[in-house]
């Protein structure tokens, strides 16, 4: 996990890690946890994350540096 692009991400945005917390529905502890690395990112929060950001798991993850999503199936 990249956690300093999830932490750049939120930042650009000029949100509080509480903003982040209350838009994925967790404690403000949990996601700090998250972003620095204390705790790993569950899937389904990693998902939620992408829809977020309108980017991809893979750009999370620090596989590409693409940030653009990938196309969704119809």
């Amino acid at each position: 996990m990249n956690i300093d692009r999830i932490r750049a991400l939120r930042e650009d945005a000029d949100w509080s890690q509480q903003d982040l917390a209350d838009m994925l529905h967790i404690n403000r502890r949990t996601y700090g946890a998250y972003e620095n690395g204390i705790n790993a990112i569950p899937l389904d929060i990693l998902v939620k994350l992408t829809d977020i950001y309108k980017t991809s798991v893979d750009y999370l993850l620090g596989l590409t540096d693409v940030r653009d999503p990938y196309p969704r199936k119809k």
